[in-house]
Parts: structure tokens; sequence; C-alpha cells
């Protein structure tokens, strides 16, 4: 359970979730060693409006491997829950610039200025979420994206 002051700092709200988990890249790094609870993955993808299908989708999961993994109590492999939490520290960067998951994702849907890809393409890999990331550091100091 988050306490008063990490929910204080919170963002996005995800039930179950602690900020500390994505203080940084070495706690990200942690706590996915550690176990990342298949719950979160379900409560992440409803905070962020998106089918537990297309996240599974994007972890590299099938649909049923996460349900699996849910019935049975069992916690994501490192490198999936590496790549949620990473995930997650993505959408509370984007909430924190954009004020509503809704423009975010918008912005996550939309093309590069010049280019057909989209930042949603390239979160198919945790490198790719790093790389998004930087982006909205970017936009964050005034840079275009």
């Amino acid at each position: 359970m988050a306490t008063k002051a990490e929910n204080s700092l919170a963002r996005i709200e995800i039930p179950g979730f602690k900020r500390g988990w994505i203080g940084n890249n070495a706690q990200i790094f942690k706590t996915a060693k550690s176990g990342v609870n298949t719950a979160v993955f379900y409560d992440f993808a409803d905070t962020i409006r998106m089918h537990d299908k297309s996240l599974a989708a994007i972890l590299h999961l099938s649909p049923r491997t996460i349900s699996n993994y849910r019935q049975n109590h069992q916690a994501l492999d490192p490198v999936q829950g590496e790549h949620l939490l990473k995930l997650i520290a993505l959408y509370d960067k984007g909430f924190e610039l954009f004020g509503s998951i809704e423009e975010f994702n918008y912005w996550l849907n939309k093309p590069f200025w010049n280019d057909t890809e989209k930042p949603m393409d390239w979160l198919v890999t945790p490198g790719g979420v790093d790389l998004v990331m930087q982006e909205l550091d970017r936009l964050g100091y005034g840079y275009p994206a």
C-alpha cells in the first residue's frame, strides 16, 4: 500500500503501485528482479486506457500467458517487469507534461515531424521506451520533439 507521501507525488494512480519502484533505473532493475505482480499490469492497462491485449503485445507476451500468470499468482519475468516499470515511468512523465492520459496517448500516436514513425512504435523495447523518455525530457526543456 502506498504511503500518503507517495500518493501526494503520484501523477498517475495505479492501485498496488509504489512510486519508489520507478525512482531511477537502479530501482527499476531491483524491483523487476524481485518480481512485479501481474495485478500491476492490469491496473496500469486500465489507468492508461489501453486494452490488456495491446499492452501484452508491447511486452511481447501473449494475452493467454499474462492471464495464466494472473490465475497462478505468478510475477512477471524480470525482463517484462522492467519493461512494464519503464512504461509506467514514461506514462507518469507524459502525464506530468501533457496533463492527461488522453493527451499523452494522442502524442504517442502522432507521427514524428517529417516522419511516419510514431513514438508508440518505439515502446516495444525497453531501449525504445528510454528514447521516448528522452524526447519527453526534450519537450520538458522546451525543445521540439
